[in-house]
């Protein structure tokens, strides 16, 4: 997996792809993995399976948030010639082996901790009474092919984890030397001799011939071939366009704010004590003594009960309907009698009460009308793309259709399928406008299309402009200074190190630099903890000092366009009180990554212990992969399990 990581690493692609993967499958997150159980298994750990619906949707979901990082389409063939969906898979197989092994090891979340927990998401309250709405659970679950069976499940799978997580990292604790040793290694000091070679001392390397540019574009034709570029014109069927030409009928802005009066206002609420009660008998002793002012989670346990705090919540929040108009018939620190309600009896407490507010047609005009202006404009935007559908179906061009449709026209100069003109100006069109742009002929006219937000476009290819390098005349000056560069570069690398072989052989670094006109700086006391903040070293020169063994001489690119030759002047150990106290800290570090290792070889093991197996095949049928690609593509490398 290493390899196949670094190999790919270069690509944006596989920066996206990887990032997404190592946050989707760090945990057993919830939120990205809404799926069903129906169909044919795709990975089996234990007695858990994946379907293939189930691998498609949590498919569907990883590419569409792939794209939205990357702003750009990622195609199928990519993905899977690369192999993401074969991790993919095995990163799911590693969660479904990981959720058997807990429950095996007896982690099991009661329904009582699951209720709780789906109790405190915010995204399941009612937005009026503030309480958690079934309806809206229901609603949620459904909009993602979920039933509260499998998302319950889910949720079990995720507690489970946190809870063995949290107990193991409670009790995991490195040992104090492996903090010391840490502490001594970042700590220890270095002091560095260095002079620089520069340009200057080189000499500027004559100017390449015609001949050499061509053959250096010829030998980087990859990176200097112009991609492929097109001349469009673009119908853009927009709202704002209509801005101007839309009136407010102020009568449906007051049968809206109507509509939506209650809604808009906020309702008054209260926090209140409550205290079940066996009887009314013992409700009227209850109510007594906190009338008296006696504690009411005291009073509560004295007869056996636990009190209920509602904080701040509106009447149609309280589940038990006696109670609410109770609640809202006291003032504030007033005692209620004891109340037969309809979920036993109970004596109450008003702490404290929050007055609501009314919307008003003033304060909300602003909001309504904006949003029935959009309505119209969006109205007009449809009937405008009617018209320019029903002259282009007649044979009409794109400029003929949209003249006869008033739309505005937008010719393009050259450009890229990323966006870019040729002189490398980026110009801000819709990812969606610019694949179907990409995927017509010359000549070629799309139908309209939707881009959201009440927005359509249509989009004409006028002229294709094939890949290909530069024209000589085009690139001559900057290829010039690129190679004369290159070629300074070698100069100075090359008198570099012939100078740090003189100081191998005994002379002193003071006095080559001086026969190359050159003076010796110094920085020392540098340690890997704090090397970084040197501005003066490059990464480089700063990497092989820690690299290096005392008195070793080497070379090294300077932070500047030269290069430097530096001796390792002195090695000693770090200051015993600054060790002391970083030694703690860096103990807190050994032992996340000892957390991190664990992990690791739980996840290992995991897969072992419940025997997972794999179906490649089938997870790339689910997906919609043509078998042709798939012949391109790894098959099996990922898991050390059987894939079949």
């Amino acid at each position: 997996m290493l390899a196949a990581t670094r190999k790919f690493a270069k690509s944006w692609v596989a920066a996206v792809l990887m990032g997404l993967l190592i946050i989707s499958f760090a945990v057993f997150g919830i939120s990205d993995v809404f799926n069903g159980r129906l169909g044919t298994w795709v990975i089996k750990a234990g007695d858990r399976e994946v379907t293939t619906a189930e691998f498609k949707r949590m498919f569907d979901n990883w590419r569409q948030q792939a794209q939205q990082q990357s702003g750009q389409e990622l195609p199928l063939e990519t993905i899977v010639e690369r192999g993401f969906d074969l991790r993919l898979l095995n990163e799911m197989a590693t969660r479904e082996a990981m959720a058997a092994l807990i429950a095996k090891m007896g982690v099991n979340p009661s329904d009582k901790l699951i209720a709780a927990e789906l109790r405190k998401s915010p995204a399941l309250f009612n937005p009026v009474s503030g309480a958690f709405d079934e309806a809206i659970y229901q609603q949620r679950l459904a909009e993602n092919g979920l039933t509260p069976a499998i998302y319950e499940s889910l949720l079990r799978d995720d507690i489970a984890q946190t809870h063995l997580s949290a107990g193991l990292a409670s009790g995991l604790r490195a040992p104090r030397i492996y903090g010391a040793l840490q502490a001594a290694f970042m700590l220890e000091q270095r002091d560095v001799a260095y002079f620089d070679v520069s340009a200057a001392s080189v000499g500027q390397p004559p100017a390449p011939t015609d001949a050499e540019i061509q053959a250096f574009m010829k030998e980087n034709a990859s990176r200097l071939t112009r991609p492929e570029f097109r001349v469009l014109q673009i119908v853009r069927f927009t709202p704002q366009a209509f801005a101007g030409e839309v009136t407010i009928d102020q009568a449906e802005v007051q049968k809206k704010f109507d509509f939506r009066k209650d809604s808009l206002s906020t309702p008054e609420t209260r926090t209140i004590l409550q205290v079940p009660v066996a009887d009314a008998k013992t409700g009227a002793v209850v109510a007594d003594r906190l009338r008296k002012g006696e504690d009411a989670a005291a009073v509560a346990k004295s007869v056996g009960r636990e009190l209920v705090t509602i904080a701040d919540k509106p009447k149609t929040a309280i589940p038990d309907r006696k109670v609410a108009d109770a609640a809202f018939s006291l003032k504030a620190g007033e005692v209620s009698a004891p109340i037969t309600g309809d979920l036993g009896v109970a004596v109450i407490k008003v702490v404290s009460v929050t007055a609501g507010r009314q919307a008003s047609l003033e304060e909300q005009r602003p909001a309504i009308e904006a949003e029935l202006r959009a309505e119209a404009a969006n109205e007009k935007v449809y009937e405008q793309t009617q018209t320019y559908d029903e002259a282009h179906a007649g044979g009409a061009t794109l400029v003929e259709a949209a003249t006869k449709a008033k739309a505005q026209i937008l010719p393009t100069p050259p450009v890229s399928a990323q966006g870019m003109t040729p002189d490398g100006q980026p110009i801000q069109l819709p990812p969606a406008l610019m694949k179907a742009a990409f995927e017509l002929p010359a000549g070629g006219e799309s139908d309209v299309t939707e881009l959201g937000n009440g927005e359509y476009f249509a989009v004409r290819v006028e002229r294709i402009i094939p890949p290909a390098l530069p024209a000589l005349a085009e690139v001559r000056e900057q290829l010039s200074r690129v190679i004369v560069m290159q070629r300074t570069a070698d100069r100075m690398r090359a008198r570099a190190d012939a100078l740090a072989e003189r100081v191998r052989k005994g002379e002193s670094i003071e006095a080559v630099a001086a026969s190359a006109g050159a003076q010796v700086k110094r920085a020392s006391g540098l340690s890997r903890l704090t090397a970084q903040q040197n501005q003066e070293l490059s990464p480089q020169i700063l990497g092989e000092t820690f690299n290096q063994k005392p008195g070793s001489v080497f070379t090294a690119q300077s932070s500047q366009f030269a290069f430097s030759v530096a001796k390792v002047e002195n090695v000693r150990g770090g200051d015993q009180a600054q060790m002391a106290q970083a030694a703690e800290g860096l103990r807190r570090q050994v032992t996340y990554g000892m957390f991190q290792d664990i992990g690791q070889a739980t996840a290992n093991y995991a897969r072992k212990a419940v025997k997972v197996t794999t179906s490649l095949d089938r997870a790339r049928a689910a997906i919609g992969v043509d078998p042709e690609i798939a012949k391109k593509a790894p098959a099996g490398q990922a898991a050390p399990e059987a894939t079949k």
